[in-house]
């Protein structure tokens, strides 16, 4: 049977959006091999045919993770008024539906303390796509120079990171959402 052009990398592209979900939802060994090709109507034979390692799987599926939440938060920053897209991404990301989905949300929050301890191998890829996840998100943050817009970088995503962490912990809708409020209140009041 043959394939029309571009089939190929629109079945590499399913597979690694199914595989960035699964593995936001249940963790770094979550997109087993076997599952995700079978999400695709696919062997598990036919895995080789678009990636050299599981590894490599793994950290597209994390890029891809990455895009979707900083696409999402540049949307958000880049439809509100001048000098206000940092209060339009504190907003987003500590929304209840962020919290309630991990496996559509931002993979700091879900992965954080797995992806510190990644093999040596794939780390500076992953530091890579942290360093870009930064540089699409500063030029929305508050402050004059762009150290004090690194800086409010940190501290806002340190504090919404913790939060939805904190949040997810937390059995009860209404505790969750009061978790996230009392961060957005108190970043939107601190800069």
């Amino acid at each position: 049977m043959r394939y029309q052009l571009g089939h190929k990398a629109e079945i590499h592209q399913k597979i690694v959006k199914d595989a960035a979900r699964r593995v936001r939802s249940a963790g770094l060994n979550g997109a087993a091999v076997a599952a995700v090709m079978g999400d695709t109507g696919l062997t598990h034979g036919g895995f080789y045919k678009h990636f050299g390692s599981k590894d490599d799987l793994l950290v597209e599926s994390l890029n891809e993770g990455f895009r979707e939440i900083e696409d999402s938060l540049v949307q958000a920053a880049e439809q509100s008024p001048p000098g206000e897209g940092w209060k339009a991404i504190v907003r987003t990301y500590l929304r209840p539906e962020h919290c309630e989905h991990p496996d559509r949300g931002c993979p700091l929050a879900t992965l954080g303390p797995e992806l510190a301890r990644v093999d040596k191998r794939i780390k500076p890829q992953i530091v890579a796509q942290l360093v870009n996840y930064k540089s699409r998100m500063v030029p929305f943050m508050p402050g004059r120079r762009i150290a004090d817009k690194e800086r409010a970088f940190f501290a806002i995503f340190s504090t919404m990171i913790g939060a939805i962490e904190i949040a997810r912990l937390l059995p009860d809708r209404t505790m969750r959402e009061k978790v996230l409020a009392h961060a957005r209140e108190f970043l939107l009041r601190s800069f």
